[in-house]
């Protein structure tokens, strides 16, 4: 799992990152607002951790685009006590909350619990435009009727579904889908791609894989 730990603090940020990493986490870490923005359009994540007081870009601020732009868990971390702090960050779309001073194995706590709720939805179904990808069966379903794909086609397509309009790398969509032992080429993700294209173009019309050029892929779908 890749978490993104932003902090302006230099002690904590070293101090979160340092007890995720000894748990067998992979961290980003991030100054500022701005700085995490970037990180999350170089890289997939899986939660981010999110100081509040941070200037330029603040904590409710960022939240609440990564909440609209990556839908990714976020934690707050703050250093205030006040109601209203933690109504506006819940507000802005964190999906928990920490006030400073904590200890590491409540941070931690708070991450394996969000992290195993957005692991395990409440259904097994992810939807695109007219395209519901059945993750249990391995059935693609459309106005057009139901169809079965390979399996490394099912799993690209089932991971760009999964966050739709946030762009995969190329290195990210290989983690996830081929391994990191993978011992092919780009050409591989290529080929995947294209087939995908010409499916999508006869079963789910309204669906899209879309190339960011230099990035890697996304998928859109017609509102």
């Amino acid at each position: 799992m890749r978490i993104l730990a932003v902090d302006d603090d230099l002690h904590m940020l070293q101090f979160v990152a340092g007890e995720l990493r000894q748990h067998g986490y992979e961290v980003i870490s991030a100054e500022n607002g701005e700085q995490a923005l970037a990180r999350l359009e170089q890289q997939t994540v899986d939660l981010a951790i999110v100081d509040v007081m941070m200037p330029g870009i603040d904590g409710f601020e960022l939240t609440e685009r990564i909440h609209t732009d990556y839908d990714i868990p976020v934690i707050l971390l703050t250093a205030r006590h006040h109601i209203e702090d933690k109504e506006r960050g819940f507000l802005a779309g964190s999906d928990d909350y920490l006030v400073k001073p904590f200890e590491s194995k409540e941070l931690l706590f708070r991450v394996k619990a969000i992290l195993r709720r957005y692991d395990h939805p409440a259904n097994n179904t992810l939807t695109a435009g007219s395209l519901t990808i059945d993750l249990k069966s391995y059935e693609l379903r459309s106005p057009n009727g139901l169809s079965f794909i390979p399996l490394k086609e099912f799993e690209l397509l089932a991971l760009l579904a999964s966050k739709p309009r946030h762009v995969f790398t190329r290195d990210a969509i290989i983690e996830s889908v081929w391994g990191l032992d993978f011992q092919g080429d780009e050409q591989t993700i290529n080929v995947h791609i294209k087939r995908l294209r010409t499916r999508l173009e006869q079963f789910a019309p309204d669906v899209k894989i879309v190339t960011v050029r230099g990035v890697g892929y996304k998928l859109e779908a017609d509102s």
